[in-house]
């Protein structure tokens, strides 16, 4: 998900695989409690799979699974007795390899795994379905550059998460849908796929995305796919452009903006003489005696970008913007906007 250059699709969704399973065994022996630590020895300690197998059987003798417990019991077993175990060697190491790279941030720091991996009665986040109902909040503050990989993957786990919720409020046919709000800062970090979707069809379940980035040319950094990138911006109605020397993000907003005619000036001057004398050779200056000379105007229109890349380049200011905005029924004219920050007090405000 987070390696930008990754084209190996096939042991991207071999680990899928296996981490699905993973988890739905996991729910089986352990009271429907899933941990990072729990898949992470599923997958790497060859007996622990068989010692959780024992205590499935022992739960399955007491007839405490229901049918569709019993259907995801069937599956996983198969699953591994015949497919994962089965794997040669190298193969098994590089998918051990993939899902690791996961679970290895979750569990390498102690304060880490008693954080994401805590005792099921120390739980205090249940998911999003109670953040949406109640209104609550939910803040990721990680620095980035402490916790690099980690944060990126908890951010990426916690959107995905927001997006199942919000979509699925869709298919409950609530009389209600109280409205929800997405909002990232530096989102070319943090940015999948899957934005592309949910920015798409997430405004009929009242979600409101705010999004602030670099430029798009990080976007499209961090996706590796130029359409994809381009479907996601596009699905953001409401943009404030500020300064900005990226090409991608200046020719992208000129396009949106639209061209109209200007007005094009052109002056020209000449200067002609019948008789003609000779010159200096120190100055080698012409001379004449009857010169002429001409002078010419010209005004034409030409079809143009609205701004041009030295307003994106060199008018705006700090806290200065390029807005382009919806009133929900209309598009109101593109204008250059002054933000007042929140650290300025009004009577500094002129």
């Amino acid at each position: 998900m987070f390696s930008k250059n990754n084209s190996e699709s096939y042991w991207l969704d071999e680990a899928e695989k296996v981490l699905t399973e993973c988890i739905k065994l996991c729910r089986l022996y352990n009271d429907g409690y899933v941990t990072f630590f729990e898949i992470h020895k599923l997958v790497t300690i060859p007996n622990y799979y068989t010692e959780k197998v024992k205590v499935l059987r022992e739960k399955f003798l007491s007839g405490v699974f229901s049918h569709t417990a019993l259907h995801d019991l069937l599956s996983a077993i198969e699953f591994f007795e015949k497919e994962f175990n089965s794997l040669d060697s190298r193969t098994l190491a590089i998918l051990k390899s993939e899902i690791t790279r996961i679970t290895n941030a979750f569990i390498s720091d102690y304060d880490i795994l008693n954080i994401f991996s805590p005792e099921k009665e120390k739980l205090n986040f249940y998911g999003f379905e109670d953040v949406v109902n109640s209104g609550k909040i939910v803040v990721l503050n990680m620095n980035i550059s402490e916790y690099s990989n980690l944060s990126k993957i908890i951010a990426a786990y916690l959107k995905l998460d927001f997006q199942t919720e919000v979509m699925a409020r869709l298919a409950k046919n609530n009389n209600y849908i109280r409205s929800v709000a997405f909002i990232s800062d530096e989102y070319h970090e943090y940015i999948t796929d899957t934005d592309a979707n949910f920015f798409a069809q997430s405004r009929e379940a009242k979600c409101i995305n705010i999004v602030a980035t670099q430029s798009y040319t990080s976007l499209l950094n961090s996706l590796n796919n130029q359409y994809t990138t381009k479907v996601i911006i596009q699905n953001l109605i409401n943009k404030f452009w500020f300064r900005t020397d990226d090409t991608f993000t200046i020719e992208d907003a000129q396009k949106q903006l639209g061209k109209e005619e200007k007005t094009k000036y052109s002056k020209s001057s000449s200067e002609s003489s019948k008789y003609l004398n000779s010159t200096s050779y120190l100055s080698s200056f012409l001379s004449s005696d009857k010169p002429n000379f001409s002078e010419s105007l010209n005004t034409y229109t030409q079809f143009d970008f609205i701004y041009d890349t030295n307003f994106f380049t060199q008018k705006l200011d700090t806290f200065t913007c390029l807005a382009f905005l919806s009133t929900g029924t209309g598009i109101l004219p593109p204008q250059k906007v002054k933000l007042i920050p929140y650290f300025i007090l009004d009577k500094d405000i002129k």
